[in-house]
Parts: C-alpha cells; sequence; structure tokens
C-alpha cells in the first residue's frame, strides 16, 4: 500500500491540536473591514476549532500533519 499524499492547499490552512482537533483562522477578516467594528476584527483574529463534522472530511487530506 503506497503512502497517502498530503493535500498541499489543506495543509496551508488547517492544523491539528495536540487533542485531535482541527484549528482553522476565521474568515471575514480580509478586506472591507471599514465597517465592522473593532471588537469584531480582535475576535476574528483569534483561532477557531473546526466543527467535528466537518473535521472528518479534513483529517482525511492531512494525514501526516
Amino acid at each position: 500500500m503506497p503512502k497517502m499524499k498530503t493535500h498541499r492547499g489543506a495543509a496551508k490552512r488547517f492544523n491539528l491540536t495536540g487533542t485531535g482537533k482541527i484549528k482553522i483562522k476565521h474568515a471575514y477578516k480580509n478586506h472591507i473591514l471599514t465597517k465592522k467594528s473593532p471588537k469584531r476584527i480582535r475576535n476574528l483574529r483569534k483561532a477557531a476549532i473546526m466543527s467535528p463534522s466537518d473535521a472528518k472530511r479534513v483529517i482525511n487530506l492531512i494525514p501526516y500533519k
């Protein structure tokens, strides 16, 4: 059985935590920031944890991370 290939796009976007959850960056933080409140922009800086139902698909893309 050959080794699985890592999906390079997914590897750049997702990280695994020590407990196996998937850490992601918040969306809506790249442009059109003038209408967003400072509190909202500040909270978008923090990392988020992906929901378990979505995480099942992503784990197959990054088998060795």
